[in-house]
């Protein structure tokens, strides 16, 4: 008797859960943005094998739920539009209506801390930048982590929300100052920008979090297939190579409560964080993404595996979003004036950057190497000029656009007696900030030992020369530019961008873009 009621009350509930109107799929909501221009998969659960219609802009679009309860129906490509209409899905004489949708580019923000910072902790932004935010045609998605990873042990509330379902919290919203203020700096100015400049509705979508290393973005599918991720798997991360000390260190505080049970979900824990905050989004035709990360990965000086893990990131995702060449625009890691081993990586992470934008298409390293901290803080406040290089980036090299979006970059070398002439792309009008000589450059000669260097301008057009020269060395050979962690550089074009750092006996290529 006892089970014939259970089975009788959950059959009562599963109808009680029928009758209720259709629902939409996570990623969608009242006040979003709807991609222009290509076609639109819109996807829920309802009852299953029942039809459901979806009506959008005046088009209705039939289909069946299937024996699961899933349904997706595809919206053809539209115009932008500013004007806020109605997404509908109905079933059995019930609807769900999420309102005031636009018609627009989306585009997708992620990384670490510095991508997570939010708008409000920008000290220049608290009293003007977020009062001015309110924008109709600018709407935010921003997904909340729902534990972080402070040096601190786990409460039961931080390993409750560690499961890939409830980890990011968050609903599409118009930016207002309620809404920009907690969400992503870097991401807001980014949006800001490119709505101001195409003059269309734009939507971004953040989900990010502090620490977070390469593999917990990475798929659990490709980690499982990959041979070269063999040590991220289950248990094994906590010990993997391929994870920084910092990383694992500040895991095992998290987890230690619960660590002597297994390895608990962490989001560290590879593939976690693209599961609970990526995969959800993957149906959806994003514009492109950007991604300010690398600080953590950074402890571990491997260029291979580094360019390794990035690599197989962006091309994971691109699978993921059904797009071998989705735009990812990612942030150069910028200056740190921080002289500790955990740094020391810097020079060369940000060699990687370029090394992996000189190989993918429609893949840009921004240079930042002007742009942070002049003490030890791995949080350089002011995120406007971030995120609005980014977005000159995405409007040259995505939109067509003239705007300007490259500094002076190495092109070749060439040794000419006791001087090294270097020859420099996206240099048209080269100068310096300051009028004194460029500085940190650097050069050695079969020694391999770096003297500093005095350089001068000889030619400022597009590929301009610069000569180095210095007393230590006779026979120069090779030549670096801004190799440290912490520098001040001078040296700018025409537009007044800086100049990429660069090594001349480096495997990356010379700049193409």
């Amino acid at each position: 008797m006892r089970h014939y009621i259970a089975f009788i009350l959950a059959a009562a509930a599963l109808n009680a859960a029928w009758a209720a109107a259709p629902q939409f799929n996570r990623v969608f909501g009242s006040h979003m943005v709807l991609p222009h221009g290509k076609n639109v998969p819109v996807s829920g659960t309802a009852e299953p094998n029942k039809e459901i219609s979806v009506t959008f802009g005046g088009a209705t679009l039939k289909t069946k739920a299937d024996s699961k309860g899933n349904w997706t129906v595809t919206l053809p490509p539209m115009q932008p539009n500013a004007a806020g209409q109605t997404l509908t899905a109905s079933q059995n004489g019930k609807t769900a209506t999420l309102k005031d949708v636009l018609v627009g580019e989306v585009w997708l923000a992620s990384g670490q801390s510095n991508m997570l910072f939010r708008l409000d902790q920008t000290p220049t932004a608290r009293q003007q930048d977020i009062a001015a935010s309110a924008d109709p045609e600018l709407r935010i998605f921003n997904n909340v982590p729902q534990a972080h990873t402070a040096g601190k042990a786990y409460t039961d509330k931080d390993f409750d929300s560690l499961t890939t379902d409830s980890f990011y919290k968050g609903s599409w919203a118009v930016s207002s100052p309620q809404s920009s203020a907690p969400t992503s700096a870097v991401a807001y100015y980014f949006a800001k920008k490119l709505r101001q400049e195409l003059g269309i509705p734009v939507g971004i979508i953040h989900s990010s979090l502090g620490g977070s290393e390469m593999a917990a973005w990475i798929p659990q599918s490709v980690i499982n297939s990959n041979g070269s991720l063999r040590s991220l798997r289950g248990n094994d991360w906590l010990q993997s190579p391929l994870v920084s000390a910092w990383v694992r260190g500040r895991a095992r505080q998290n987890i230690a409560p619960r660590l002597k049970d297994g390895s608990p979900n962490h989001p560290f824990k590879p593939a976690f964080l693209y599961e609970s905050g990526i995969s959800w989004i993957t149906g959806f035709p994003i514009s492109g993404i950007i991604w300010y990360q690398g600080e953590s990965d950074a402890e571990i000086i491997d260029n291979e595996q580094n360019a390794m893990l990035l690599g197989t990131l962006i091309s994971s995702w691109r699978k993921a979003f059904s797009n071998p060449s989705l735009p990812f625009l990612m942030v150069q890691l910028p200056r740190i004036n921080d002289k500790s081993a955990l740094r020391a990586g810097w020079p060369e992470f940000r060699e990687v950057q370029d090394r992996i934008a000189n190989t993918l298409p429609k893949v840009y390293s921004v240079n930042t190497i002007d742009l942070g901290s002049v003490n030890s803080d791995v949080h350089p406040p002011d995120k406007q000029p971030v995120g609005e290089r980014l977005a000159d980036t995405a409007l040259n090299k995505i939109y067509g656009r003239k705007t300007p979006c490259e500094g002076p970059s190495f092109k070749a070398a060439k040794a000419q007696g006791n001087k090294l002439l270097i020859q420099m792309g996206h240099a048209a009008g080269l100068t310096t900030r300051d009028g004194q000589p460029p500085a940190h450059f650097e050069i050695a000669g079969a020694d391999g030992v770096y003297h500093p260097a005095e350089a001068k301008i000889i030619s400022a057009r597009d590929n301009a020369v610069i000569q180095l020269t210095s007393p230590d060395v006779k026979s120069p050979k090779e030549a670096r530019y801004c190799w440290a962690p912490f520098v001040t550089p001078n040296l700018v074009n025409g537009a007044g961008l800086p100049a990429r750092a660069f090594r001349t006996n480096s495997s990356v290529k010379p700049a193409q873009r």
